[in-house]
């Protein structure tokens, strides 16, 4: 990893943070409206969906197809989320599968830490934060996401990746000043929380899953990694923290696999495929998930 990239990662998990702690001061006395709440809620949702139904379950494994169109819009609003350009995402996400858990996973939690408890925080550590300083973006393009390398549209998005940030924090601010009726004070207020707060809780939720839901959890699965199952962060993750669900079956565009396993990605994309925009939808049977279950079953009895 360069220096200029080291330095990037480095401004864009600081400078939310600094905002997180401005917001608090401010709540404190009162600075926050209903308009911030809806440009908060209208960021989060476009973000979080660019990066949990876009650059994860769309262009990493193929869990549905969609029309180009959307396919890109996609990923424009998964670039708001300031995770990095597009085809880096994809390439990292698919070598952790590629190698989840072992050495070459770009953030596994028990890979090169030590034992014992330091060993464990600096595992999380390296999960959570740590790898964006070592190890992010530095998977393959060509050998991890070939095809996306070959759309043009997909290569223009992605060196475009500055101009859409810029624009993540542009766009709260304008819609503050609209609801605002002009006023600067609501620009500035709706950049905080819709720009710099959602940011940084898009980030932590979505790096939660790197660590959290590779170390702490349920599972019930046969697989060889440490994946798990997180209900608490399922809702803000939007479906992402049923994790070892999705582990088990990396192709599923669902990864709450029971009634109670809410996913509102999944939701989104039965909804698009209800809509005639999504199509070849990956689902997971209850027989093949029965299948799953009961090779765990027979491999946890004892010899």
């Amino acid at each position: 990893m360069s220096r200029l990239e080291r330095n990037v990662n480095i401004v864009a998990v600081v400078v939310p943070f600094l905002g997180l702690i401005g917001a608090a001061v401010l709540l404190w006395h009162h600075f926050f409206g209903v308009d911030d709440v809806v440009v908060f809620a209208v960021m989060y949702l476009l973000s979080a969906v660019g990066v949990t139904v876009g650059f994860h379950r769309l262009l990493t494994h193929r869990a549905f197809q969609t029309h180009a169109w959307l396919r890109h819009l996609l990923a424009v609003l998964g670039s708001l989320s300031l995770q990095g350009p597009v085809i880096d995402w994809v390439a990292d996400h698919r070598k952790h599968h590629t190698f989840t858990d072992e050495d070459g996973d770009p953030h596994s939690p028990h890979v090169g830490v030590g034992a014992g408890f330091r060993g464990m925080l600096h595992g999380l550590w390296h999960a959570h934060t740590g790898w964006l300083f070592k190890t992010h973006g530095q998977a393959s393009a060509r050998r991890f996401a070939r095809e996306l390398v070959e759309d043009p549209t997909m290569r223009r998005i992605n060196r475009s990746f500055p101009l859409i940030a810029l624009a993540s924090l542009l766009l709260p601010f304008m819609l503050g000043l609209a609801l605002g009726g002009g006023a600067l004070a609501a620009g500035l207020s709706a950049l905080l929380w819709g720009g710099l707060v959602r940011i940084f809780l898009v980030h932590h939720i979505t790096w939660s899953i790197n660590s959290i839901c590779h170390f702490f959890g349920r599972r019930r699965f046969d697989t060889a990694d440490h994946s798990t199952n997180v209900f608490w962060l399922a809702l803000p993750s939007l479906g992402e923290a049923w994790h070892h669900n999705h582990h088990a079956f990396p192709r599923s565009a669902f990864h709450g696999l029971r009634w109670y396993e809410l996913d509102p990605s999944g939701w989104l994309i039965l909804a698009l495929a209800r809509l005639g925009l999504a199509w070849d939808v990956v689902r997971v049977t209850p027989e093949r998930a029965r299948a799953k279950l009961a090779s765990a079953e027979r491999h946890s009895e004892p010899a």
